[in-house]
């Protein structure tokens, strides 16, 4: 049994900050701020909640956030939005997007607001859905 994590980048303003991201919340933002955020240290209890639910809303903590703070000198959260795009063939498995955003973010000598996003296909039960 293999199992194969589908990425499928979106188009958007392609940063440092993007390749980042993505790295550190697969190795372990502003939307409506009444939005209930979920704390979390790695992007994987997001991606299987939103999975069952159609929808999870985090924001990353511990180490990863540490060290993007630290390394692009912004002080916002880093907030990770992540939506069922649609059901898979395979039972409990969806195509999700996930959106992460952080506000006044230097970058280049620069401040702006960064948002990333990208899908992958992720099932509730943590697993990725079996290629066929």
């Amino acid at each position: 049994m293999t199992f194969v994590a589908a990425f499928t980048p979106i188009p958007t303003r392609r940063s440092a900050l993007a390749a980042v991201v993505l790295g550190a919340l697969l190795a372990t933002p502003s939307h409506a701020q009444t939005t209930p955020r979920i704390p979390v240290s790695a992007i994987k209890p997001l991606l299987a909640l939103a999975a069952e639910r159609g929808a999870a809303h985090g924001v990353l903590t511990g180490p990863s956030a540490e060290y993007m703070r630290r390394r692009f000198d912004a002080t916002a959260p880093i907030e990770i939005d992540v939506a069922t795009l649609h059901a898979l063939p395979q039972p409990g498995c969806a195509r999700l997007e996930v959106t992460t955003r952080q506000r006044d973010v230097l970058e280049q000598g620069k401040r702006a607001d960064q948002e990333l996003r990208w899908q992958v296909s992720f099932c509730r039960d943590g697993s990725f859905p079996e290629k066929r």
